[in-house]
């Protein structure tokens, strides 16, 4: 804990006055109105704040501030910790609670984030590639198959980070057959992709149900759907387009989740399985363009006598880079969940949230992350069971400053006052100076990333706030107050 005793001894007789007229936290009772008050202790008037800035250093500000956070309404109840790190001189500036474990909510994408940039690079890019085999005759009749050969490109057709839609996909697919002049499939459409036997994922331990506008529903809601499909989650209406739906499968016992809200009061999957939706589509197109196809879609994950196939189309996702700036600007669960699964696979060969969380682990202990009182359940953040110190977070960021991909780590954060999950942030002091991952739960509030100060330096930074009283409208003013003086040092 600060203390800030020492500061006031050597200003008390131009200071006390000041101090003196405000009223202590500790007397004032919680209320909505208090919030809103200018002229108390946690927001003092502008004669107090002049005299402060004029005697005492930014950085007794900063610890100041965190002094009265401790009583008030909203924090002085909370788990909460809060370190400001200076990445030059590796030593902390201030700091509360710093090796406290608390939930990081979604400040946990940065782990997930950087370790898929630092196992793929950048520039990594997921190709999904239409092939025929058998023969063409002269009639434009292709004696052979169709295949759908995808590699778990989290992306596809979401439209995501300037990815192609499933119909700007399949129109190029359908340009590609133009060009090889078929007009009927004598065949099957073959989806060829061993990496989606581990589409579905188990939920996490201690995941919420309903918070921040998304929908998680348990085990139980659509035991009448066929397991074939799973397209049907619940029957409900009123529920805005842009909310996402997550649900466990009560056949399977594990998860599967929708990014749309789609027809007139029911709940609808985009799909578990994005090569089963995408190939489906494809043929359905195919018979409406006048392309017959006499065969039908299916999986085939291993194949023990591969037929001679010709390329047609190729289609490659964003880059890596696009993909994770849209992950921590929107804070993107599903994303972020997906680059779990692919860094599993690319170290262990299973795309599965296990194997995920293995490599993350592994890759951060390679890279001589503080362990202490971490606990890593997700890739998202959605779990309450993910712990981490805000010390261990700011050495991980301080230490990503030398590394190649830095500058697209850094720049996939969002801005305080411009853009991403901070646009509403920091509109005022600290606009364009803030750059950070946002974090929200319900009664969770984080923040942790870089803060380029009034001269120059670039700090490293995490807030984390737990079980705190009041709205999160509340806690993050509460935020901005303690990190404002900080943009001083």
């Amino acid at each position: 804990m600060v203390n800030y005793r020492k500061y006031i001894s050597g200003v008390a007789v131009l200071a006390s006055g000041f101090f003196l007229a405000q009223s202590t936290v500790s007397t004032v009772l919680y209320s909505q109105a208090y919030d809103n008050q200018k002229n108390t202790l946690n927001l003092p008037s502008p004669v107090t704040s002049m005299a402060e800035k004029t005697i005492l250093s930014a950085k007794e500000l900063v610890d100041i501030n965190v002094n009265t956070m401790m009583t008030d309404p909203v924090l002085k109840n909370a788990n909460w910790g809060f370190v400001v790190y200076d990445p030059k001189t590796k030593k902390v500036i201030s700091s509360y609670n710093e090796n406290t474990p608390l939930v990081p909510a979604s400040t946990t994408k940065l782990l997930t984030t950087e370790t898929a940039l630092s196992l793929l690079g950048e520039n990594y890019r997921w190709m999904t590639q239409l092939e025929y085999s058998g023969t063409i005759d002269e009639n434009g009749v292709l004696n052979g198959n169709l295949y759908l050969i995808g590699s778990g490109d989290p992306s596809l057709g979401t439209n995501k980070a300037g990815a192609w839609s499933y119909r700007d996909i399949i129109s190029d697919f359908m340009g590609g057959l133009s060009r090889e002049g078929i007009r009927k499939v004598n065949g099957d459409i073959i989806i060829q992709t061993a990496l989606f036997k581990g589409n579905i994922t188990r939920l996490p331990e201690n995941v919420v149900w309903l918070e921040n506008n998304n929908y998680y529903l348990p085990v139980g809601t659509t035991r009448e759907i066929n397991p074939a499909n799973e397209k049907l989650i619940m029957k409900k209406s009123g529920l805005a387009s842009e909310k996402k739906y997550f649900y466990m499968s009560p056949y399977a016992n594990q998860m599967v989740y929708a990014e749309k809200y789609e027809g007139d009061g029911f709940l609808t999957t985009k799909l578990p399985d994005a090569p089963a939706y995408l190939a489906n589509t494809f043929r359905t197109t195919l018979v409406k363009s006048g392309i017959g196809v006499t065969g039908k879609v299916t999986p085939r994950m291993t194949d023990a006598a591969p037929e001679s196939r010709k390329l047609v189309s190729a289609y490659k996702s964003p880059t890596l880079a696009d993909i994770i700036f849209y992950t921590n600007q929107h804070s993107d669960n599903s994303l972020a969940e997906a680059l779990l699964k692919t860094v599993g696979f690319q170290k262990m060969g299973d795309q599965t949230s296990e194997s995920g969380r293995i490599v993350v682990t592994n890759h951060l202990k390679e890279e001589s992350f503080d362990m202490m009182g971490l606990n890593y359940m997700d890739g998202s953040g959605l779990s309450r069971n993910n712990n981490v110190t805000p010390i261990s977070q700011v050495k991980f960021l301080t230490s990503l400053m030398d590394e190649k991909y830095y500058k697209a780590y850094f720049t996939s954060l969002p801005v305080g006052g411009q853009s991403g999950t901070l646009k509403r942030m920091f509109i005022g002091t600290g606009n364009g100076q803030v750059f950070a991952k946002t974090g929200t739960l319900n009664k969770v509030k984080t923040l942790a990333g870089y803060l380029k100060t009034n001269s120059g330096k670039t700090l490293v930074f995490s807030l984390m706030v737990n079980n705190y009283s009041g709205s999160v409208d509340m806690v993050k003013k509460r935020m901005e107050k303690i990190l404002e003086p900080a943009l001083d040092l």
